[in-house]
């Protein structure tokens, strides 16, 4: 099986968040899966996005449920990863057990870098344009979805970034402003278009959207509830996001 460097990465980093995954298979369900993990039911929510958004093709499928709810179950690509999380875990002891200093454990903990930002959008780089000190790097997400990333020359350089270069777009949900299908978005500004499949209301805070991708990549999006109901947004309708390319990061695998 062939996973995707950045993924095969996560399988070693994240290893709570792979087995999650053996909780969907058992449960088959989000809720159930998340208390059986013991996390929340947003957390999971959020480990399953970034899950699917690094794979090549969706781990988990899911069924839009109501409140609280949601069946899952494990696609074909999400029963592979899991048995190839399943032999890592029986060669996890033999790697510990190698260690010859508790120090050495703790260095590889502080290389092992986590993100902020909710939105992890694996994709490869497709061109490079040069402005001054700085790049745009234009990146094709699955579904043939495309973006671009502002940064410097010397980000570009220390990345090692080229054409064919394997990048997570890695973007804040309080960076993504939902507007208008029908309006034209702002052409120096990035945009996504997808299908709204949860809504999350906190009480006395934004509301987080969750916008699935043609490609299968879940966006997240932070938005007032009253800009929702000025868009007269819900489940299932379609959605559009824009952002601008300065406000997105790349990473790549070490």
């Amino acid at each position: 099986m062939h996973l995707p460097t950045l993924l095969a990465q996560h399988i070693v980093r994240r290893p709570q968040r792979i087995a999650l995954l053996q909780h969907i298979a058992e449960q088959g369900s989000i809720t159930a899966a998340a208390k059986s993990a013991g996390i929340s039911y947003k957390a999971a929510w959020d480990a399953i996005d970034e899950l699917n958004n690094l794979a090549q093709t969706p781990l988990v499928e899911r069924s839009i449920g109501g409140k609280g709810g949601g069946g899952a179950r494990l696609s074909v690509a999400g029963e592979r990863v899991l048995r190839l999380y399943q032999r890592l875990q029986a060669l996890q002891a033999q790697v510990l057990d190698a260690a010859e200093d508790a120090q050495d454990l703790d260095l590889l903990g502080r290389l092992m870098l986590r993100t902020s930002a909710r939105n992890q959008l694996h994709g490869t780089v497709i061109a490079i344009h040069n402005y001054g000190h700085n790049d745009l790097i234009e990146l094709e997400l699955p579904g043939a979805l495309t973006l671009r990333a502002q940064i410097t020359r010397d980000s570009t350089q220390r990345l090692e970034l080229a054409i064919g270069s394997p990048a997570v777009a890695l973007i804040k949900a309080g960076w993504l402003q939902l507007i208008d299908v029908a309006q034209l978005p702002s052409p120096e500004h990035n945009h996504l278009h997808g299908q709204i499949e949860q809504i999350l209301h906190t009480g006395d805070g934004p509301s987080e959207v969750r916008i699935s991708l043609p490609g299968g990549q879940t966006l997240c999006a932070l938005t007032e509830p009253q800009h929702l109901e000025t868009l007269g947004l819900s489940i299932e309708d379609e959605a559009q996001v824009q952002f601008s390319p300065s406000m997105v990061l790349l990473g790549t695998a070490l």
